[in-house]
């Protein structure tokens, strides 16, 4: 191949990249995208994609369960990365002539084959793997502080334990990570995703270490003894022990590249755990 047409073979290939435009219908997404720098290549992305700062003035093509196609299409886009929630959007689209990527996040592993894939698509598989090292390191760290504690993960900001209590099921990243630290998920069934409990299961399930997500905490003007203080009533393990703990950071249900932070705030809990408990 000649120097000339070198150049302009380039020319070319970085000209379709700089057309790259981007729909990204989840915070996941939008932030992996970003993390793979290809963030000024998004074009549309949907109602709480916050994250980066740059994420938030970007056209909002609806809610993470009902992105308008309309909107989509008005934006002209090159690719639209979805979830499997929207793959009947993603058949219509696929009709209109425009790019779509179906990725799922729900387990450690296929979040990792996701990051890798989505690396391979932009032509960034080199931060990609650097993204997933960064994960795995982290995931290292988790192993051996404590060993065979039952630890129930808690969504939401419940200030009364009688009922519609969310917690990670089996088949979710969070189950993968209890795992990883080499103990278990105080829930032991078949329901996957996130379960609803109430306060006998909570009871019968008598979790060693309860923590609770509650990314909105302040924006609702709750305080850590809002939430914790019920906990700390249940006759459970946890409550006897004060091992209840709060992550309160946007992140913590937003498995993306930030992962890696979740994954710390998690090793402090367990570090924590063992110093105050002795195992």
């Amino acid at each position: 191949m000649s120097i000339k047409t070198l150049f302009f073979t380039l020319l070319f290939m970085l000209t379709l990249s700089a057309e790259e435009r981007i729909v990204a219908l989840s915070p996941s997404i939008n932030e992996i995208v970003f993390a793979l720098g290809a963030g000024d290549k998004v074009v549309g992305n949907t109602t709480f994609c916050d994250f980066p700062k740059e994420a938030i003035n970007i056209p909002k093509v609806g809610g993470y369960f009902e992105p308008s196609l309309e909107k989509i299409v008005a934006i002209n886009p090159t690719l639209v990365i979805m979830q499997e929630n929207n793959y009947k959007l993603g058949e219509k689209l696929e009709q209109l002539g425009i790019k779509t990527k179906i990725v799922r996040i729900e387990t450690l592993s296929n979040i990792k084959d996701s990051i890798l894939e989505m690396g391979k698509t932009l032509e960034r598989e080199n931060k990609a793997k650097k993204i997933i090292e960064n994960i795995e390191s982290e995931l290292k760290k988790l192993k051996n502080i404590t060993k065979d504690k039952n630890i129930l993960i808690v969504m939401g900001h419940n200030t009364s334990l009688a009922s519609r209590i969310f917690v990670a099921g089996q088949n979710l990243y969070f189950d993968d990570i209890i795992k990883e630290s080499g103990n278990k998920n105080a829930l032991q069934s078949q329901r996957k995703g996130q379960p609803i409990l109430n306060m006998e299961n909570i009871i019968a399930c008598n979790p060693d270490i309860v923590i609770l997500l509650s990314h909105s905490m302040r924006e609702m003007g709750l305080s850590r003894d809002d939430l914790i203080n019920p906990w700390l009533e249940l006759q459970i393990n946890a409550g006897k022990t004060n091992s209840v703990y709060i992550i309160d950071k946007t992140y913590s249900g937003i498995p993306s590249d930030r992962l890696v932070y979740f994954l710390q705030d998690f090793r402090e809990i367990l570090s924590d755990y063992k110093s105050k408990s002795g195992n």
